[in-house]
């Protein structure tokens, strides 16, 4: 049996966080959460994700410098991150991208978008 690919969901919002929980445990991937940057650079390292949804806008580092910071460690440099964020103005997804992210997802999320981004950068897909 091949274990199901892991997702690191980074989000501060409880309603968020169980939307991703229940989508993405529902479509067969195994999800892990953190509630700040500092805490999903800890636990990406310890337990190396298949994909990471990142939020942006965290409650200590952000979204870009956990990203920076993952980047940094060889446990973690390869595995893919989405940005996650409200903010999506004319630019938003260019500069995250530009930053380093693999992808992008607007919140409000999408269910269809969420799963179709999730397969495409999820090594393991389910």
């Amino acid at each position: 049996m091949t274990a199901r690919p892991r997702v690191l969901v980074v989000e501060d919002n409880d309603r968020n966080m169980k939307l991703f929980r229940d989508v993405l445990g529902a479509a067969g991937y195994t999800t892990f959460e953190a509630v700040s940057g500092v805490a999903a650079v800890a636990l990406a390292a310890e337990h190396v994700p298949s994909l990471v949804l990142m939020d942006i806008q965290l409650p200590d580092i952000d979204g870009v410098e956990a990203l920076r910071r993952l980047r940094a460690d060889e446990r973690t440099a390869g595995v893919q991150v989405l940005a996650l964020t409200a903010q999506a103005m004319w630019g938003d997804r260019e500069r995250f991208l530009e930053a380093g992210f693999d992808g992008y997802l607007a919140k409000p999320v999408d269910v269809g978008e969420l799963l179709a981004i999730v397969r495409q950068h999820c090594a393991g897909d389910p």
